[in-house]
């Protein structure tokens, strides 16, 4: 009985997405990240330059939420990028407590360099496999991807109609 159980698994077409998603996932970050650090940057220092770069700047909150870097790692982040030179932290008039982060002369300069070269590097691996039409349907699908694992997902009981139309709980 066990066996036709993990079988089921093994042929179930939700589960069958996570290997290939995974891999995919694992192909981006090891290509990704070779090319950042032939930059001289680590993956999170890139980062942190783009979504600061072009910008007035962000809050140590802010760009918490706008990175793909734990707190906990940010602050090292940004404190070897203030020894570096290319960002500037300031207190927030009015609230003590934030902090207002910011690209300094180098630190754009240094944005406007390896942002283009990484993204022109990255855009090959993309343009091979997609159109443009189906590159903007591929991100809606990953965002309705992402959403999900912030709902309560739904039992075996409740079906996907039955939210729709506001009859489960």
């Amino acid at each position: 009985m066990a066996r036709n159980t993990i079988q089921d698994f093994q042929r179930d077409p939700y589960l069958r997405l996570i290997r290939p998603l995974v891999q995919a996932y694992l192909g981006f970050y090891r290509v990704g990240s070779r090319h950042i650090e032939s930059l001289g940057l680590t993956g999170p220092q890139f980062d942190v330059l783009a979504e600061l770069g072009g910008t007035e700047g962000l809050t140590c909150a802010e760009l918490g939420n706008a990175t793909l870097i734990t707190k906990g790692t940010l602050t090292g982040v940004l404190d070897r990028l203030e020894a570096k030179g290319l960002l500037a932290r300031h207190t927030v008039e009015g609230d003590r407590r934030a902090i207002h982060i910011q690209l300094t002369t180098a630190g754009e300069e240094l944005f406007h360099k390896v942002f283009p070269l990484h993204a022109e590097f990255m855009r090959p691996f993309l343009q091979q496999e997609f159109s443009p039409k189906e590159v903007d349907a591929l991100r809606t699908q990953l965002f309705r991807l992402r959403d999900s694992f912030e709902r309560e997902p739904l039992g075996p009981t409740k079906k996907k109609d039955q939210v729709k139309h506001g009859k489960a709980r």
